[in-house]
């Protein structure tokens, strides 16, 4: 397996994005879906990550968006057949290591309340739920969660 950046803009990725989306929208009206597209994380402040197992196939994603203020996790997906190997947690140590590295004192995100899973994995990588950042509105569908850096 192996994590690298990537562009999100190939095929592959746009099916990983595709699967968390629909993940995402079976669980929260589409108004509660922060999600960004493909032509916002093509944007040069946003970092992309793609897992690939030993074949080379895309099996799990993630971004980090760069900002003065902070750095925020986005599109972290594994496919369901992936997961239990540590693919999330070694997505989310590059994030991490990328945002340390640009000097962002803080690490935030937005996930769901009915996503355990996500939970967990943000909570054993050191975040803290906190109230909403940046433009997100207090949505009783979003969880947010902050992470110090320095």
């Amino acid at each position: 397996m192996t994590i690298a950046f990537e562009t999100p803009d190939q095929p592959e990725v746009h099916a990983l994005i595709s699967e968390l989306d629909a993940y995402l929208l079976a669980l929260y009206p589409a108004e509660s879906v922060y999600a960004l597209d493909v032509s916002a994380l093509l944007q040069p402040q946003v970092r992309f990550a793609v897992a690939r197992d030993a074949a080379g196939a895309a099996i799990g994603c993630g971004a980090v968006l760069l900002t003065p203020e902070f750095a925020e996790i986005k599109r972290m997906y594994v496919r369901p057949a992936a997961r239990g190997a540590g693919i999330a947690r070694k997505l989310m140590g590059l994030l991490e290591q990328t945002a340390r590295e640009a000097g962002s004192p803080a690490l935030v995100l937005e996930t769901g309340p009915d996503n355990p899973e996500a939970l967990a994995l943000y909570m054993r990588h050191g975040f803290e739920r906190c109230g909403p950042y940046g433009d997100y509105p207090d949505d009783p569908y979003s969880v947010f969660m902050r992470k110090m850096l320095s």
